[in-house]
């Protein structure tokens, strides 16, 4: 299983954010930090986990709490389960809290892998953005990252922002490509309701980039990464000389995660619990409220619901074909002992027509995306969770 504590604080709100994140004057740090641990001790009591896979700490900006806090957490997990040596223990960072001396306090907290939301290496984009470093704090963050964690420094981008060209993305990856270490992650703009950025745009104060200028970015990326030695592992994640996140892919194989902290979310079956199904579970996403129901009964766990032997085939379904290498057979007999992938996918159906189209692949390895199909994922899961629900 997989730990991912959440830190829910900012120092501001980005302008196309709609994550579970709070811009406070003071945290309470070391009041968080003990709700952080004892929640991490009760849910990984609960799950039974033997032994941690991963561990990721995601926000808000985790990389705004202290190294202190990282390192009790830590000693959390690894006193209610066993921690291996090497474990890849990952925190997200912002340039703007990414100096030496704080990477390397969180190097010696245990942390063992960054990710840095970079986004852009143009000052204007990340204005845009509402972010607040500038393409030198970046590149400086992304320098001072692979100093101290050479080879487990990754990077996340941003494409599809409002008036942004091929052409300006297409310079903006190459400049990336000379920067980053082994693994990029790359994230389309989504326009979310409520926030800043999507306001404009609806408004009509910025233009909204056309669907098919989005799909030229992404292939275009996709090309330069793969020229650069990548390899294509996820919809949105590359990596290199095998860097790839071990974290990132338990999550698509369906293993079990637990989320800590406000308004985290987990996968786990409960077995402290005498329970035996999978459940999706929520934490309170306010930070306070949160707190004291940590205080009060050891969790925060604001809503669980038991996933159903279909839901659970869905979920790997859906999350398996992000990657390349798809659903393998023995994930899915793990899920569905009684009916494999052949007997679901193999007759004539939406599958098979998907196959005849150059989308998908059903062979020995299992079921997966083409290359080309990998783009087009969003349009092809409706069906094939249509022929999967009939059968």
């Amino acid at each position: 299983g997989s730990p991912c504590p959440q830190w829910p604080y900012c120092r501001k709100r980005c302008s196309y954010c709609n994550f579970n994140k709070y811009v406070v004057p003071a945290v309470d740090e070391v009041a968080v930090r003990a709700c952080l641990v004892r929640e991490a001790r009760t849910l990984l009591r609960l799950s039974q986990v033997q032994s941690v896979t991963s561990v990721f700490f995601g926000g808000g900006t985790p990389s705004l709490a202290s190294p202190r806090t990282i390192a009790a957490v830590l000693e959390a997990v690894a006193g209610a389960a066993h921690l291996p040596a090497g474990t890849e223990v990952t925190l997200e960072a912002n340039p703007g809290s990414a100096g030496t001396p704080r990477l390397a306090g969180f190097r010696a907290a245990g942390i063992n892998r960054l990710s840095i939301g970079v986004q852009s290496l143009d000052d204007a984009e990340l204005r845009l953005l509402g972010r607040e470093h500038t393409a030198a704090e970046a590149r400086a963050a992304v320098e001072a990252a692979r100093g101290l964690f050479p080879g487990r420094t990754s990077i996340d981008l941003l494409f599809g922002l409002p008036g942004q060209s091929r052409g300006a993305w297409a310079r903006g990856l190459e400049a990336a490509l000379g920067l980053c270490d082994d693994h990029v992650s790359l994230y389309q703009l989504t326009l979310e309701q409520g926030t800043a950025l999507a306001a404009q745009v609806w408004g009509g104060a910025l233009p909204t980039p056309p669907q098919d200028l989005l799909a030229d970015m992404y292939q275009t990326a996709r090309a330069m990464l793969v020229a650069a030695g990548f390899r294509h592992y996820e919809v949105s994640n590359f990596a290199r000389k095998g860097a790839l996140s071990a974290h990132n892919l338990s999550y698509w194989r369906a293993e079990q995660y637990i989320g800590v902290g406000p308004g985290a979310h987990g996968r786990f079956v409960p077995r402290g619990e005498g329970g035996g199904g999978r459940e999706a579970r929520v934490q309170t996403p306010e930070p306070d409220a949160w707190m004291r129901e940590v205080q009060s009964r050891g969790h925060g766990t604001r809503r669980r619901v038991v996933l159903s032997p279909l839901e659970q085939l869905e979920e790997v379904l859906a999350l398996g074909l992000r990657t390349d290498e798809g659903v393998t057979h023995e994930r899915w007999g793990r899920f569905s002992p009684h009916l494999g992938l052949e007997a679901t996918f193999g007759a004539p159906g939406e599958a098979k027509d998907l196959q005849q189209q150059g989308w998908l692949i059903l062979d020995g390895g299992g079921l997966r995306c083409t290359p080309e199909g990998l783009a087009l994922l969003d349009a092809l899961l409706p069906g094939l969770l249509c022929q999967l629900q009939r059968r």
